[in-house]
């Protein structure tokens, strides 16, 4: 794990965001084992063959995380932007499934 992006995670001033953030970096290593991470843009960016697999950024209100290569992906309510990449805001007192989420990053990075 790269500890500039936890650095990042525990730097975060609402502990619900890092919570998020910290269960957001375990979803991706579950479902890609060989993800490698970096921050980039202030943000930590996941890939897997040097392509970009997911990112998590943070607002004030919000966590967003973005999934990459989503064209052939069928994604839940939630989920917006162009079909090769797809981001979901949540916010505080959301649930996530985390599974759900590991199975859509699984499909989607497996082509890449």
């Amino acid at each position: 794990m790269n500890l500039e992006v936890t650095e990042f995670i525990d730097g975060l001033k609402e502990q619900w965001q890092g919570q998020l953030c910290a269960s957001l970096r375990e979803t991706v290593y579950e479902a890609i084992p060989d993800v490698q991470e970096r921050m980039q843009y202030k943000k930590p960016h996941f890939l897997k063959g040097g392509k970009y697999a997911a990112v998590i950024s943070t607002s004030k209100d919000a966590v967003s995380f973005t999934i990459f290569n989503t064209a052939g992906v069928t994604l839940p309510e939630g989920f917006d932007g162009p079909p090769e990449r797809k981001t979901i805001k949540l916010r505080q007192g959301h649930q996530m499934d985390s599974q759900q989420f590991v199975a859509l990053v699984r499909q989607a990075a497996a082509t890449l």
